[in-house]
């Protein structure tokens, strides 16, 4: 039986609901985790009942909390909590100070990780890298982990332990950098990943800890929601014993890795079907999936239908896009449909605008063989997209992710630059094409890989004005496409909910809804881009809970 009094009723406010029937309001009403009412304060008030709590927010607003569709929870935590972290774009002396630190308080023989070093500066490493880390920690072995996180960098005593010589052949879709004698220098890119990280994993006591840190840590900047990108086992595991200690209070939907660069090959349908089983439940949703196309552009590994920029190493008349396709077309055309036909939700890691166009048609082969079957399939990243492409997003009911924050100069920008060229690094993240062609598009922060935090409000920002809004790096980035307010929160709330798979719970403030809200000293519209990047919100509702600050 639906209540008819409120348990809580907010009042006094500005709250944008991002409901098209309703868009503002002055009160809401909540009761068992869930919007009664909202609307105008008379007929709030008219809910309240001997036991209702009552908050005047005076003019202070309300939003849908937000909900990031790409962040890699769990990885980031372990980083603050564990890692030394030197930020991202801080020189290299930085981190190799940090790093000398760690060592004088790490007992002899313990794994050292940490980041990130820039592989657009490779030359600063020198010519034998792991010698350079050897000098600062030769008892330890280190990993450090470089800015988009899809290349490594060890020390000797890490290539020992992860077995890899002169001998040691490169795996499928990954370069064992070597020198002229054939010797490993200690850096491995994309698959080659593989030979060392399990050797770095998290024990379940640290995953755990991990999952409660990156849980107060959305709360305290608005998130009630998120996708996990790239989900294994044990992330599940994570996930889902926070969920029900009732330590996690936020909607997750977990990508199942199918494929990823780091990984030893495809993880079996089979093992995909008995996760989605046996881990989805409460508020961990498991019918997705993942799979990479191409790797990034700092190390050309990412898939251009044009060449990259001539550079040592990499000759532009040999450049062949479907060669630096991680699945061929043809497969990865089978992969979609089968996945599709599973009733899995498949996002699409495609960096380059030739994974773009292969995502796509992958995507159109899924409709030709099972008919439509409502699942919106999402390319995660699509920062380059062929112009004839744009269109074909809202033909194909697919979803842009627009992750990570690059639709702002930050110190990725510059090494985009170096590869790719000024004029193609302009059209990076064509938004507002986007949103014209009627494409359905989402924000993902990509939170470690190659972004700071997972802070909503600068990207939000950046969005808006396409400048980096805490005034870092100076400049604009493809001015011609910045949005306004009202369709850049669309990306943050009601499409970041649909591609949850939960449009009808979250993502809006509306009757029935969960009470997902976040509360600001101020009407977004009334500041600047720049007040928008600094926002700390005062507090945040989770099924009508405070989970951070005060009302």
């Amino acid at each position: 039986m639906s209540p008819s009094k409120a348990d809580l009723i907010l009042h006094g406010a500005h709250i944008r609901t991002m409901d098209p029937a309703r868009p503002r309001a002055e009160a809401l009403a909540i009761a068992q985790g869930r919007v009664l009412a909202v609307g105008n304060e008379a007929d709030i008030m008219a809910l309240a009942g001997p036991g209702t709590r009552m908050h005047n927010l005076h003019g202070r607003a309300v939003l849908p909390g937000f909900i990031d569709s790409h962040t890699h929870g769990l990885w980031g935590a372990a980083r603050d909590l564990f890692e030394v972290y030197a930020g991202l774009g801080a020189p290299l002396q930085k981190l190799l100070d940090l790093l000398a630190a760690r060592v004088a308080r790490t007992p002899p023989g313990e794994w050292i990780c940490g980041g990130p070093w820039r592989a657009h500066a490779r030359a600063e490493l020198g010519e034998n890298p792991a010698a350079l880390l050897d000098r600062i920690a030769p008892d330890h072995p280190v990993a450090l982990r470089e800015t988009t996180q899809h290349s490594l960098w060890l020390n000797s005593a890490g290539l020992r332990l992860a077995g890899i010589t002169a001998a040691t052949p490169d795996p499928a879709g990954g370069r064992i950098e070597r020198d002229g004698a054939g010797n490993p220098t200690g850096i491995l890119e994309e698959t080659a990943m593989a030979l060392a990280l399990p050797l770095i994993d998290l024990n379940p006591a640290r995953r755990a800890e991990a999952a409660r840190h990156m849980a107060g840590y959305f709360h305290r900047m608005g998130l009630t929601g998120f996708k996990e990108p790239m989900a294994f086992e044990e992330d599940l595991i994570a996930y889902g014993e926070a969920d029900a200690a009732g330590m996690l209070n936020l909607h997750v939907g977990a990508h199942l890795s199918r494929s990823a660069p780091f990984g030893p090959g495809l993880v079996a349908m089979e093992t995909l079907a008995d996760w989605r089983h046996r881990y989805g439940r409460g508020h961990l949703h498991t019918g997705f999936a993942k799979l990479f196309l191409d790797g990034v552009a700092p190390s050309h590994t990412a898939a251009f239908v044009d060449p990259y920029l001539p550079a040592p190493g990499y000759d532009p008349a040999a450049h062949d896009p479907d060669a630096m396709l991680l699945i061929p077309p043809a497969e990865l055309a089978r992969e979609v449909t089968a996945l599709d036909a599973a009733g899995f939700t498949v996002k699409m890691h495609a960096v380059g605008d030739r994974a773009v166009q292969a995502a796509l048609d992958a995507i159109a082969a899924a409709r030709t063989a099972n008919g439509d079957s409502g699942l919106r399939h999402e390319i995660a990243h699509a920062p380059f997209i062929q112009r004839p492409d744009i269109a074909r997003f809202a033909e194909l009911g697919a979803v842009a992710e627009v992750s990570p924050k690059l639709w702002f100069p930050n110190p990725v920008t510059e090494g985009q630059r170096a590869v790719l060229g000024n004029d193609r690094v302009e059209r990076c993240h064509p938004i507002n094409d986007l949103l014209r062609a009627g494409a359905e598009v989402v924000y993902g922060s990509d939170w470690p890989a190659a972004a700071a935090d997972a802070n909503p409000w600068p990207g939000l920002a950046g969005m808006i004005s396409r400048r980096d809004p805490l005034g870092r790096f100076a400049g604009q980035l493809g001015a011609d496409q910045a949005i306004g307010l009202d369709a850049a929160l669309n990306l943050f709330t009601r499409n970041s909910a649909r591609a949850l798979r939960l449009e009808h719970l979250t993502g809006q403030i509306s009757a029935g809804f969960s009470a997902d809200l976040v509360v600001l000293a101020a009407p977004l519209e009334t500041l600047s881009p720049e007040e928008i990047g600094a926002i700390e919100p005062l507090a945040t509702l989770f099924e009508g809970r405070v989970v951070h600050g005060t009302l």
